[in-house]
């Protein structure tokens, strides 16, 4: 938050798309609150519990905390105006001093802020705070001007390169942008083969432990693997391409063996290093060709799923994806 706890404001709503920057207003809140006060000083209400009945009765709670009280309310999105007007707007107006209650809204699709709890923080003199994610258009131009400012210089087509191999989300490219200017120094000028070389060979390492634990059918390292990668701001659409490549190029050797080519003639034909050619070819020794191809049906079912055919979450899909990949 960036700010001692006596300066805190009676209320705050933070709301958007941006769920990343999001959790981390949360999160810097939650860190300011626990090194400002006691143990009563902070309470979080989420899950079933973070109803506007709720919220209401935490602010009207007596409590023994010393200095400010803070209440965090997560998952405000899925309230209903006439919710906020019944409970949350009449307890803004009478909430005890030296208190704190902060609204989270990640946002999406059908679910958003009620229009009258945005009204409720404002008239309660707190701040209403908008995080939306930047359009997938915008990206490339955004960090070309991030570039500028950390003292490199991308073309429109670099900065579009970055975007594709790293994805949407602006925290990672930042973090990538930091890299690039660190590893390349002040006043570089990077074209989008310079950016490809950088970023593709460090982001693509990241996601081999996840391909090696599929490939040796390891459900519980790879859904660990996946949701560390997740985590860190991987796209669906980056990750689901190089999982079926992996999987393709294995069913790929895996047959040759099977139909009797030497290891030595498959090498001859590998791209990339010899000691990866090496590896390739021991992993298919061990792959069982019928298990490839369910993998890389199912793959293909969860691209299909990640592109709007399914209902479901996109890590729910790949999750399931990675069981039955697994199995």
């Amino acid at each position: 938050m960036g700010r001692a706890m006596a300066d805190l404001k009676p209320a705050y709503l933070f709301h958007g798309d941006d769920h990343g920057r999001i959790a981390e207003r949360r999160a810097g809140l939650r860190t300011l609150a626990e090194r400002g006060g006691d143990a009563s000083a902070l309470e979080i209400l989420e899950g079933e519990a973070a109803t506007p009945d709720a919220a209401a009765a935490a602010l009207n709670a007596m409590t023994f905390a010393m200095g400010r009280r803070v209440i965090i309310v997560d998952g405000v999105e899925r309230w209903k105006d006439s919710e906020v007007a019944g409970a949350i707007i009449p307890a803004l107006a009478t909430m005890p001093p030296d208190t704190t209650i902060a609204f989270f809204a990640r946002e999406e699709g059908r679910y958003k802020v009620p229009a009258g709890l945005a009204k409720a923080v404002e008239a309660a003199g707190g701040d209403v705070r908008a995080h939306n994610a930047m359009k997938a258009r915008e990206l490339p131009r955004w960090a070309a001007a991030e570039a500028q400012r950390l003292g490199i210089e991308l073309d429109h087509e670099a900065a579009q390169v970055l975007v594709r191999l790293v994805g949407e989300r602006q925290q990672r490219i930042l973090r990538e942008l930091e890299k690039l200017a660190i590893e390349h120094g002040q006043g570089t000028r990077l074209s989008a083969d310079d950016v490809q070389d950088a970023v593709a060979q460090a982001s693509e390492r990241q996601v081999w432990g996840l391909i090696d634990a599929l490939v040796a059918r390891d459900a519980p390292t790879a859904t660990a693997a996946f949701l560390e990668l997740r985590a860190q701001g991987e796209s669906m659409p980056r990750l689901v391409p190089l999982m079926a490549r992996r999987v393709r190029e294995l069913l790929g050797i895996s047959l040759r063996l099977e139909a009797g080519e030497a290891p030595q003639d498959i090498k001859k034909t590998f791209r990339g290093s010899p000691w990866a050619a090496d590896k390739r070819i021991a992993e298919a020794r061990k792959a069982d060709p019928r298990a490839l191809r369910r993998a890389i049906e199912a793959l293909a079912d969860l691209e299909l799923a990640t592109r709007g055919g399914s209902e479901l979450a996109e890590d729910t899909v790949a999750l399931r994806a990675i069981d039955t990949i697994a199995a």
